[in-house]
C-alpha cells in the first residue's frame, strides 16, 4: 500500500476552508483513479506539546507510489490538485510513500 498525506495549515477563513473543502474539493478528489480509501481528521490536529498549525489532515490510500504519480497525471487528479489553491490560504504540505505493517 501507499499513503498520500495532506497537511492543511490553519486557513485565514475555517468555515470557509470547511466548506470548499468537504462541499467541492473531496467530492473532486474521490474521483482520482486509483483511490482506495480517503480518511480526514477530526477535531483539533495536535502535538505531543499541545495544539498544532494544522486545521486538517488528510490521508488518501493507493496500492502504491507509482500509483499515486499516475492518479496526479489525471485530469481528475490534476482538477483535485488545482482546487486546493483555491481554498488552502493557510499552505498545505504534501507526502506520499510506500508503506509496509511492521
Amino acid at each position: 500500500m501507499a499513503r498520500l498525506v495532506v497537511v492543511y495549515k490553519t486557513p485565514k477563513d475555517p468555515s470557509a476552508f470547511d466548506r470548499h473543502y468537504f462541499d467541492t474539493h473531496v467530492p473532486l478528489a474521490k474521483k482520482i483513479p486509483g483511490l482506495r480509501k480517503y480518511e480526514v481528521s477530526t477535531g483539533p490536529v495536535m502535538l505531543p506539546a499541545g495544539p498544532s498549525g494544522a486545521h486538517l489532515i488528510a490521508i488518501l490510500h493507493f496500492d502504491d507510489a507509482a500509483t499515486i504519480q499516475r492518479a496526479f497525471a489525471s485530469p481528475e487528479g490534476q482538477a483535485a490538485a488545482a482546487d486546493v489553491q483555491t481554498f488552502a490560504t493557510g499552505g498545505v504540505d504534501l507526502f506520499f510513500f510506500d508503506s509496509r505493517e511492521v
